[in-house]
């Protein structure tokens, strides 16, 4: 899956990281003196949110600023598997067994 935001398609922006040194000239200094300019990315911060999509749970990733906003509704979490914690038969293959009697 893509480092891209489902709904506000925030993806990494690219710029640079400046090195310098040597003491401002509002400090005292003769000013800063730039040692090195490298390339970066600047990442958006991605959530994995499961959300309702269509009838089906659908498992994305969200930008953190759009999930703040509220916009986002989530999948409620699963309630049969605390039902069936001591077996170890499929959910399915459960309710085949309970059709069949």
């Amino acid at each position: 899956m893509s480092r891209v935001c489902y709904f506000t398609g925030k993806k990494p922006r690219s710029g640079k990281h400046i090195t310098r040194r040597g003491i401002a000239k509002k400090s005292g200094g003769i000013g800063l003196k730039t040692t090195g300019i490298t390339t970066r990315r600047f990442t958006p911060n991605l959530q994995t949110v499961k959300i309702i999509e269509n009838g089906t749970v659908k498992r994305v990733k969200v930008a953190a600023s759009y999930l703040k906003t509220g916009k986002v509704t989530k999948a409620p979490k699963r309630t049969w598997k605390a039902a069936v914690a001591g077996s170890s038969a499929s959910p399915q293959a459960l309710t085949e067994s309970t059709v069949s009697r």
